[in-house]
């Protein structure tokens, strides 16, 4: 690896499994420390936790357990992250959920959990990350960057989940406000949106039916993968993205393209 993220410290929800598990590892390959968050420590596709494979790698990673949709447990861990490793340079919200289901047959409650994972979830990671790094001074021109996981259903229609269209819609508008609002501070923060990315969850996401249109509809001969995304990450993350903010940075294949 290049080490792009070397002395960093980065922090990570949703970092036990998919996507947000390919982050973590390829931040902890670049050299960043690694604090990781999730409600469990089990991967949904199997095998030993993100944070035990990173340290075996001999890397640096923490793991908390955190409610992304209480402020509390947002506020305490990045508080200790901050305690322990003295800042925090890059924050990734990437958990989510969804509820599979179409305007008409969502239920409040439903409504209710999508929005607080993916909305409320990616303002109080985003609110807490501006907080400490106003108090940081810069490293490279930045004194923090924060990546939100926007996706192309937050851009086109969200077939049979509403509310995941509609939360991830807001994730990528909430990064551009967060840019123009903070610019001048040197916070950078820009989305990145997924096309279908294989992850091994199971459930919605590996519907047979929805497989298939993911591949009539993506150009490229293959589906996305996490360590796509990965990749994205950390250029954003990386001092070559200085001049990047505001950006919903799309990977999807060519989906959108087409």
């Amino acid at each position: 690896m290049s080490q792009m993220l070397t002395g960093k410290v980065a922090a990570v929800t949703g970092a036990s499994s998919g996507i947000g598990r390919a982050i973590a590892m390829s931040f902890a390959a670049e050299g960043a420390i690694v604090a990781l968050s999730d409600v469990t420590t089990a991967p949904k596709e199997g095998g030993d936790p993100t944070a035990d494979l990173i340290r075996q790698s001999g890397g640096e990673a923490l793991y908390t357990t955190v409610d992304v949709a209480r402020w509390a447990d947002v506020d305490a861990w990045i508080s200790e992250v901050v305690q322990l490793f003295g800042r925090l340079d890059i924050m990734v919200n990437n958990a989510a959920t969804f509820s599979g289901t179409a305007l008409a047959d969502t239920s409040s409650e439903q409504w209710e959990e999508v929005m607080g994972v993916n909305m409320t979830g990616v303002f109080n990671g985003c609110k807490r990350a501006v907080q400490q790094m106003l108090t940081q001074e810069p490293r490279a021109e930045a004194r923090g960057r924060i990546i939100n996981l926007g996706s192309q259903q937050g851009i086109v229609t969200s077939p049979r989940d509403t509310a995941y269209g509609v939360s991830k819609a807001g994730a990528i508008y909430i990064t551009r406000q967060i840019a123009v609002d903070y610019a001048k501070d040197l916070i950078i923060c820009n989305s990145i949106s997924p096309g279908k990315v294989v992850t091994g969850k199971p459930g919605l996401p590996m519907d047979p039916a929805l497989m298939e249109n993911a591949r009539r509809r993506t150009p490229w001969p293959r589906l996305g993968r996490p360590q796509d995304i990965a990749n994205a990450a950390v250029f954003l993350a990386s001092d070559r993205a200085t001049f990047i903010t505001g950006a919903n940075l799309v990977v999807d294949g060519g989906w959108l393209a087409g």
